[in-house]
């Protein structure tokens, strides 16, 4: 079984010219069945993962993300006490509580933030039917990183945000993927590595994920402890957050601390 694991491994990296050469949408194929194959992986209507983070100025907590199909998202992070929320209807409303701004109130998203929901709020990642998602996707290439040689593709999705996913040439999971993010008022350069891949229910996920602006102080380490396939969503979390509830929710949090 190695023998042959080796084989296919060096088979992939013939030289282009070779019959045996990948092309985007062979590499795309492999990478979704490297995640469980494509019938598990459209099996799942909905989606929670929790786990800690850690940022680089010393502050720790914990988060909460839900996904549900088509494209709902609530998120929640807390840092001492106080929960950063964020929702999105899976249409064209979505709001953000953020009480380390000045603006401590229910804020909805910016037209920019909402054109990247769909792709953000996307349970299925963006390989998977990535033409009639209106994306493209180009093989760049064959690289090597930190050791591992790996394919680099290039996304552009419908909404014009490109970026880069370095796929594995042996396990076909992808390690890292390389865009920009606005922080504040800055369009950064980011880079988000994925490791710790483990299986749930058929499928893998990364339990850790490494992520920030290199050579700026914005960096941050997620940790997953769980992930649950199609959990019961309270769908209260897809609409507007009330005020009043945010500000109950910070609080019972501080409350809850040992």
């Amino acid at each position: 079984m190695k023998t042959k694991l080796l084989l296919a491994t060096l088979l992939c990296f013939l030289p282009s010219g070779s019959p045996s050469a990948q092309t985007v949408d062979e590499i795309i194929k492999k990478t979704i069945d490297a995640r469980g194959g494509i019938d598990k992986i459209r099996a799942v209507a909905s989606e929670r993962i929790s786990g800690r983070v850690a940022f680089s100025q010393g502050l720790e907590g914990t988060v909460v993300l839900e996904l549900e199909r088509p494209h709902k998202l609530y998120s929640e992070v807390t840092v001492d006490g106080q929960k950063v929320l964020r929702a999105y209807d899976g249409k064209s409303a979505g709001w953000t509580v953020n009480p380390f701004t000045e603006n401590k109130d229910v804020v909805e998203m910016s037209a920019d933030e909402l054109k990247e929901m769909p792709d953000e709020s996307d349970l299925d990642g963006p390989l998977v039917d990535y033409k009639s998602k209106g994306a493209q996707v180009e093989l760049v290439g064959k690289e090597n990183s930190d050791g591992k040689a790996v394919y680099r593709l290039k996304i552009t999705t419908k909404s014009g945000e490109i970026r880069s996913y370095l796929i594995d040439g042996a396990t076909f999971l992808t390690i890292k993927w390389e865009g920009t993010r606005k922080v504040g008022n800055e369009l950064l350069p980011w880079e988000s590595l994925l490791s710790d891949y483990r299986e749930v229910q058929g499928l893998k996920f990364p339990f850790k994920i490494d992520q920030g602006s290199p050579g700026t102080e914005y960096k941050q380490t997620l940790t997953v402890d769980k992930v649950e396939i199609n959990p019961k969503i309270d769908q209260s979390h897809f609409a507007k957050p009330a005020a009043a509830q945010a500000a109950t929710s910070a609080t019972g949090s501080a409350a809850s601390k040992p």
